[in-house]
């Protein structure tokens, strides 16, 4: 195990923040009524980019797998290079639980203001994480969450069950619109044991249930291109016609569109998960069966990086009242069609 402890990052002039617009809470005031029978407490705003005390965040992930880990890691160094007061303590997380386990026991003894940790596996490190917020050093929890609140100061990360719900409107709403009355529908899962696949499937299913719908055909992936292209090819073997899929992570997507390529299958429309820019650049140039993705950007790494600075300076955020932040954050599942792609294709990870 080996820690990198880079050197201090300078930056000059104006900071764009990436993810949350955070800002210091400059000013909480108590407006009394004319009658004095009423209190309304007011945010003022203020300029959270303006550098505060010196703060060393540590930083665990998972090794890069596929895209979207590496764009966790890459993202939350890159925000921490925005802020010139930021010593970013990065640590390698390793292969498993038990390497980042051991990362994060070597990474409290170096004593840093506050830490960021995306686990492996959330209720395997919820002790690891316990043992550092009891040493006093506020933990922010990304995506992954641990089994206790007592093991961090604020959680962070996408909505699993959202994105299910974004893919099935999209799709009932098109199916509906074409008047196709008891369309094949197929769906492309991850992991199909992990929770975060379970609530990505469930609220696929409630979507679709609104308009009369259902998932007809299901196949597991892993996340990986290798096992996209297996598991379609699989499906696509199985249903002679489908309506339209609905493909949970963009990529195990490229493998996906691989066997549709193969197959020489056009009948479907399909929808994406996560936001990869590979799927974006399809979505934009309507050169394949890709219509939408449904966002769980990696782009939560970089907030993740703000709020722990905000953390650790006792700062707040400047659209609250409340003096310090929030104990958890659920980011909101977009949509992405060829009218707002171009929006987000800055954000877009490649697969």
């Amino acid at each position: 195990m080996t820690l990198h402890i880079p050197s201090r990052r300078r930056f000059l002039g104006s900071v764009a923040l990436g993810g949350a617009a955070l800002g210091l809470v400059a000013c909480t005031s108590n407006e009394t009524g004319g009658d004095g029978s009423e209190n309304t407490q007011v945010s003022v705003g203020g300029d959270n980019a303006s550098p505060g005390a010196p703060v060393t965040i540590g930083f665990s992930a998972p090794a890069a797998d596929h895209g979207w880990i590496a764009a966790i890691t890459r993202n939350a160094q890159a925000q921490a290079e925005l802020y010139e007061e930021v010593t970013f303590l990065p640590v390698e997380a390793g292969e498993d639980v038990t390497a980042q386990r051991a990362a994060l026991e070597a990474l409290i003894q170096q004593e840093p203001d506050v830490i960021v940790v995306l686990p492996h596996d959330g209720a395997q490190l919820t002790a690891t994480a316990q043992q550092a917020m009891e040493a006093g050093i506020p933990v922010v929890n990304l995506d992954r969450i641990f089994s206790s609140p007592l093991a961090y100061r604020l959680w962070i990360g996408g909505d699993n069950y959202g994105m299910g719900v974004a893919a099935g409107h999209y799709i009932g709403t098109r199916l509906r619109e074409a008047g196709i009355e008891d369309p094949v529908i197929a769906e492309i899962t991850g992991i199909s044991n992990l929770p975060l696949t379970q609530e990505r499937s469930q609220g696929f299913a409630d979507a679709l249930s609104t308009y009369g719908f259902r998932v007809t055909n299901q196949v597991s992936a892993e996340f990986t291109v290798d096992s996209g292209q297996e598991a379609t090819a699989n499906l696509l073997q199985a249903a002679p016609h489908i309506d339209a899929i609905w493909n949970h992570d963009d990529d195990q997507g490229i493998g996906v569109l691989a066997a549709i390529e193969q197959a020489g299958r056009d009948e479907f429309f399909m929808v994406g998960g996560a936001g990869s820019r590979d799927m974006m650049e399809h979505i934009q140039a309507q050169d394949s069966v890709i219509e939408a993705t449904v966002t769980y950007s990696p782009s939560m790494a970089s907030s993740a990086i703000s709020l722990a600075r905000l953390i650790a300076q006792n700062r707040g955020m400047s659209d609250l009242v409340e003096l310090g932040v929030p104990k958890s954050i659920t980011l909101a599942s977009e949509t992405i069609t060829r009218d707002n792609v171009e929006d987000y294709l800055p954000l877009g990870f490649a697969s």
